[in-house]
């Protein structure tokens, strides 16, 4: 696989890398290997500073990185100015939080005393896409370093330059050669790495198959692995909810990013009483958006990231179509260079057809009807996915219900889903397992050891 920065705005290749051979592989495990041995024995206050260091480099440098960010995958700018800044805040979240978060925990058993004690595994791979090429990397590479675990990345391969840039600012950072380490691979290679007896652990945030893949590999050798992957989130919208306000957030939730994001609002359930104003407001907002060149600020929708992305949701909304679904607005690629695909709507969407079986990965927005609050949990469970899900409504008692019935690993009530380091993020079903960010991200990727400390007069008074 070729591992190459290609503009998606023109389709132009920009710069080719050359794949790391066997023996730089080696190197590079070897040296994370080398590494977590000492720098797990480093104090939360020297991780800390370092992390901080990590932010400050961040936003000294989000332009140039914001810029990358936009070259190699095509999101707006100031979206990806956004990606950078979050990303500092991150680093500044764990660099506070990380020693309260893994303290020693106190339990009361038979013991004099007894605790948990949580200590770093070693190296983890992290296997991440290009859609959030930043963000995606830090909400794991943060809490792991803090953590004391050294990291490795194998990001996607259409981001080398913002791999190789992550790696830039951990160096400038402090963190020591061998904390956090690029491998410009191809997917072949990754199941041979997340095997290697050096490697403690492996991350994954990318589609099903891709996890279902790294969950085989880590699982023959008994490895730790979290996966986030696909969503299809439902927006489900009751008759009580502020209209104006939740069309409005509605489009933002379909097509930031332009369009890709594993949370990003992919079916709309409305209640049957506000459906035909709700899809007439939706449409008009949808149609308004200004497509084109991410690097103008007055862009609304960019390029998708790659040509086979672009194929992919393409042939997703044709066969949804000759399904018997409709198009209110967009559904067919646009004319000229780069990878654009226009805000589209689709409504009557059958049983079996893509827009409703599967994840679509750009701006196509899935409308259906619900009857009532206990309808439209049903149709939103009609899902293999269950990542993010969001409810607009002021009734308690549909809230409650919604909160009680959806299966998802997130429930956002009047607000758009989205990811924050200070709460957990991570899903149920085919999204995945494990959870990033918060308390419950840090602690997925350490061993929680349970000390018993008995006074001598108490040695050998019970046994199991």
């Amino acid at each position: 696989m070729a591992i190459q920065t290609r503009n998606p705005a023109t389709g132009e290749v920009v710069r080719t890398f050359e794949a790391l051979s066997d023996a730089e592989i080696d190197q590079k495990l070897q040296r994370a290997s080398d590494t977590f041995r000492s720098f797990r024995e480093s104090s939360f206050a020297e991780r800390g500073k370092m992390m901080k260091q990590a932010a400050k480099a961040l936003e000294e440098e989000k332009q140039k990185y914001s810029r990358i960010m936009t070259l190699e995958m095509g999101k707006p700018l100031a979206a990806a100015v956004q990606e950078v800044e979050k990303c500092a805040r991150c680093c500044l979240f764990y660099a506070e939080h990380a020693e309260r978060f893994l303290a020693d925990d106190q339990q009361r058993s038979e013991p004099t005393k007894s605790y948990v004690k949580y200590q770093p595994l070693g190296p983890v791979l992290a296997v991440m896409p290009w859609n959030f090429p930043f963000w995606q990397v830090f909400r794991f590479a943060a809490p792991g370093l803090m953590a004391g675990n050294v990291g490795l990345l194998k990001h996607a391969s259409n981001v080398p330059q913002c791999a190789l840039a992550i790696e830039e600012v951990f160096r400038r950072a402090g963190f020591p050669e061998g904390a956090f380490q690029t491998l410009l691979i191809g997917s072949d290679k990754t199941a041979k790495v997340i095997e290697d007896p050096r490697v403690a652990a492996v991350t994954l945030t990318g589609s099903v198959g891709a996890g279902s893949s790294v969950a085989s590999s880590a699982g023959k050798k008994i490895k730790k692995s979290v996966l986030e992957l696909g969503g299809s989130d439902p927006f489900i919208v009751m008759p009580s909810a502020d209209l104006e306000r939740t069309v409005a957030t509605a489009v933002q939730a379909r097509t930031i990013n332009n369009g890709q994001s594993c949370i990003a609002a992919k079916r709309f359930i409305v209640h049957e009483r506000i459906a035909d104003d709700f899809e007439r407001r939706f449409v008009e907002r949808m149609k308004a958006l200004k497509i084109g060149d991410p690097m103008d600020k007055n862009t609304d929708v960019g390029p998708l990231a790659t040509e086979d992305v672009l194929a992919d949701l393409d042939k997703q909304v044709q066969q949804t179509v000759k399904a018997g679904a409709r198009l209110l607005c967009g559904g067919k690629r646009l004319d000229g260079p780069g990878f654009f695909y226009p805000p589209t709507v689709l409504v009557d969407i059958p049983n079996g057809s893509p827009a409703h079986n599967d994840e679509l990965f750009g701006p196509v927005a899935s409308l259906f009807r619900a009857r009532d609050i206990g309808h439209a949990v049903e149709v939103a469970n009609d899902s293999r996915f269950g990542l993010g899900s969001s409810l607009w409504s002021n009734d308690d008692g549909e809230r409650e219900a919604f909160i009680k019935g959806i299966e998802a690993g997130m429930a956002f009530v009047n607000g758009m889903v989205a990811s924050d380091p200070r709460i957990p993020f991570g899903g149920v079903k085919e999204s995945g397992y494990g959870r990033e960010l918060g308390i419950n991200g840090i602690r997925e990727f350490v061993n929680a050891k349970t000390v018993c400390i008995y006074e001598a007069a108490q040695r050998g008074s019970k046994t199991e």
